[in-house]
């Protein structure tokens, strides 16, 4: 096998639009946006990955990948990832909007990681330590709309269930503690006891309410309660959260580094740890953050992303939920773009045993909806 040097790489944003607003508790989705990335080496091995969901910044990732970060690793081996990722993270030293940056790098190191794979015949998942082939499955809802009453969000848990779902991530955080439990409480009720709940806020709290919700709905077997507080001190807030309930309390979508996560590490602010690998600069750093846990005694969960975020949980042992949006107007991406995604069985999704990451994509699709 030669060294299989990096030749090039193409950017393609896509942007679906949705036809209601799925929104949380601070922030509205009216689009499915996503980049999709495809590298190619010096003897043709190409990798095709998507990364991203709801970006406003499609144009300018695509922008940063082909200007700034393709030219700054072409020639280079894609055995060589600590490297390449290294070179592309030295661009942050600099004054810019490091997030966006951070999203650019993430597409072009999941694509070399799928590269590595391909050319070693192995899946990420394998790569990365294979410790199973399945994994539990729910969907993102419970979403705020005008008009929708409680037995609206009954039929809503139960169409997860005929969907496959083994569970809900329900939204919060937009209402009084007391209104979001009475929403929780019909969840629970429609979808019944062996059914896994947990609860979003979306930083949409400060400690207090967060406290108060978190006591009104301990009794309904909650599996955990994401971000409950605002963003400006949320470790030290959710610390106090996490003292005062049963609830395990989950974050990291929002960190963009593994050194965010230590953050919350150190605060004792967490029980899972939800870093996105698109987010977050990619599968090398999503490693630094999924070993930082597993030393603390802390479990991984992803946000979203589950053509990643499959070989990601499955391969380590504190692995455990992956997320996707089963309502069919929610994700056009995941419902007709995936082409060979897995089919969802009791509950749990088989982990795609193909090199790489194993996505294939629809190209009519890809035509259709790409911005340029």
């Amino acid at each position: 096998m030669n060294d299989m040097r990096i030749e090039k790489i193409e950017a393609i944003a896509i942007e679906i639009p949705l036809k209601k607003n799925f929104g949380g508790s601070t922030y509205a989705v009216l689009k499915r946006c996503t980049v999709i990335t495809r590298a190619r080496t010096d003897d043709g091995l190409v990798s095709e990955v998507y990364n991203g969901d709801n970006r406003e910044h499609g144009r300018e990732i695509v922008r940063l990948i082909q200007d700034e970060l393709a030219p700054l690793i072409k020639g280079m081996s894609i055995f060589e990832s600590e490297r390449i990722w290294e070179k592309m993270f030295a661009l942050t030293h600099t004054s810019r909007d490091r997030k966006t940056l951070l999203e650019a790098i993430a597409c072009v190191d999941c694509a070399v990681w799928d590269l590595i794979g391909k050319a070693l015949g192995k899946s990420v998942c394998a790569l990365l330590g294979g410790y199973r082939d399945r994994l539990p499955i729910i969907s993102i809802g419970g979403y705020y709309m005008a008009g929708k009453t409680l037995a609206d969000i009954g039929r809503e848990m139960e169409m997860y269930r005929e969907a496959g779902m083994a569970g809900c991530k329900f939204k919060v955080g937009g209402l009084t503690p007391e209104e979001d439990a009475e929403r929780v409480e019909a969840a629970r009720r429609a979808a019944g006891s062996d059914f896994i709940l947990m609860v979003d806020a979306n930083r949409g709290w400060n400690a207090p309410d967060a406290i108060r919700f978190a006591r009104l709905v301990e009794h309904l077997d909650i599996r955990w309660f994401e971000e409950p507080c605002h963003w400006y001190d949320d470790a030290a807030l959710m610390a106090h959260v996490r003292q005062a309930t049963r609830i395990p309390v989950t974050a990291g979508q929002c960190e963009i580094t593994s050194h965010g996560v230590r953050r919350l590490v150190d605060a004792g602010a967490v029980d899972f740890v939800n870093f996105d690998v698109s987010e977050g600069g990619g599968v090398t750093d999503w490693r630094r953050a999924t070993a930082l846990c597993g030393a603390a005694g802390i479990q991984m969960a992803h946000h979203e992303e589950p053509q990643i975020a499959q070989h990601l949980l499955a391969a380590v042992p504190h692995g455990t939920y992956l997320e996707c949006f089963a309502d069919p107007e929610r994700d056009p991406v995941w419902q007709n773009m995936w082409v060979n995604r897995p089919v969802i069985r009791d509950g749990t999704f088989q982990v795609t045993p193909d090199p790489g990451f194993g996505i294939a994509l629809d190209q009519d699709m890809i035509r259709k909806y790409r911005l340029d």
